[in-house]
């Protein structure tokens, strides 16, 4: 491991790294996090939630400073309760994206713009996906289907297009929107249904959860080298990339574990034992 500094700013992924599996916080975790706040150590979640799906289990007592929401789309200050930052696609790219996707026959979900992002529209496909289906239920009482004449006018904060674990398929897909759309980036993340689909989410190429957590280093002038992240997934990359001490997850992909420190499951307190390294 590097020589270890002194921490100024802890930043961690929640499903399938701080959070247990069943969404409840270990008695472990809790106490890293108020040790770390005893020590004037920043507190930052950041995750692919939505603000309001973040609230859901991240409740008011639990002691982060900020949330980097929507894989970055978002910055939250949580002690003011106030809105730090934002960043959705243009009006042009939603139109334009949408009507290829449903050029392509896929399932996908279009999000609103950021803070509206909890609610969103909906295409089905033609051909009948469960996944899809699995996660529309959760957010149905959000969802509108996509206008039948596909006339969105309006930014938005990211697409959701849901694949059977097909690579082959989703790399055809990226390569296009890329090559065709230098404002986007589009990321690869496992389900968290743990379905063996693949989700493909399309965000504006600045958004991404180490720009995120850059943009609260920035605001309170904390050096990277002072700075640790923890997560599980492909969507954490940016993240990891940007933290000086970066830990992967015992449960995240095997072909990210060579790259980022090891740390436990979450199943056994990772952000516990990753910040017990370094107080």
């Amino acid at each position: 491991m590097k020589s270890k500094k002194m921490l100024k700013l802890v930043a961690t992924d929640l499903d399938g790294t701080f959070l247990k599996n069943d969404k409840s916080i270990s008695k472990e975790n809790m106490e890293a996090l108020q040790s770390l706040g005893e020590r004037g150590i920043l507190r930052v979640v950041a995750t692919g939630r939505n603000l309001v799906k973040t609230q859901e289990v991240i409740a008011a007592h639990v002691p982060f400073d900020y949330i980097v929401f929507s894989s970055g789309a978002g910055v939250y200050d949580c002690k003011n309760e106030k809105l730090l930052f934002f960043q959705n696609l243009e009006k042009h790219v939603v139109q334009q994206i949408s009507e290829l996707l449903v050029a392509r026959d896929l399932n996908f979900h279009l999000f609103k713009s950021v803070p509206e992002n909890f609610k969103c529209w909906y295409h089905r496909g033609s051909v009948p996906c469960s996944e899809f289906e699995s996660y529309f239920d959760y957010h149905q009482s959000y969802a509108e289907p996509l206008p039948a004449n596909q006339n969105i006018d309006s930014e938005a904060c990211q697409f959701l297009v849901v694949f059977r674990n097909n690579m082959d398929r989703f790399l055809a897909l990226k390569n296009e929107i890329q090559e065709n759309f230098p404002e986007v980036k589009v990321v690869r993340t496992s389900s968290p249904l743990e379905t063996g689909y693949i989700w493909m989410e399309i965000f504006h190429r600045s958004v991404s959860k180490g720009n995120g957590v850059k943009f609260v280093c920035d605001l309170l002038q904390i050096e990277h080298e002072y700075t640790l992240g923890i997560g599980n997934d492909y969507n954490d990359l940016d993240l990891l990339e940007f933290t000086n001490y970066s830990y992967l997850v015992d449960n995240g992909p095997r072909d990210l574990k060579e790259l980022f420190l090891p740390a436990r499951s979450n199943e056994e307190n990772a952000f516990a034992k990753a910040v017990g390294e370094h107080i």
